[in-house]
């Protein structure tokens, strides 16, 4: 009885373990993707000129920063 007591306790910690780890992963990749995401928008804003597309959106893109972008969103997600 004790055994299986004991079991079921050893695997709800790893289970906690296992969505702690995951829970600090994820916020690390929001706030790296927050520090970099300038760079990004220019990078994936210069493939895309060289893909063909409109340089002109582009161009303002790189104009707002990321704050700005983020403050501008309206409250569904949609660009403004």
């Amino acid at each position: 009885m004790r055994n299986s007591i004991r079991r079921r306790r050893q695997r709800g910690q790893a289970m906690t373990e296992y969505i702690i780890i995951v829970v600090i992963v994820a916020l690390a990749a929001i706030a790296i993707f927050a520090i970099f995401s300038d760079t990004l928008r220019s990078k994936l804003g210069g493939a895309v000129e060289e893909l063909g597309g409109d340089s002109a959106a582009k161009d303002a893109a790189l104009e707002q920063g990321s704050h700005e972008y983020l403050r501008d969103l309206d409250a569904d997600g949609a660009d403004l």
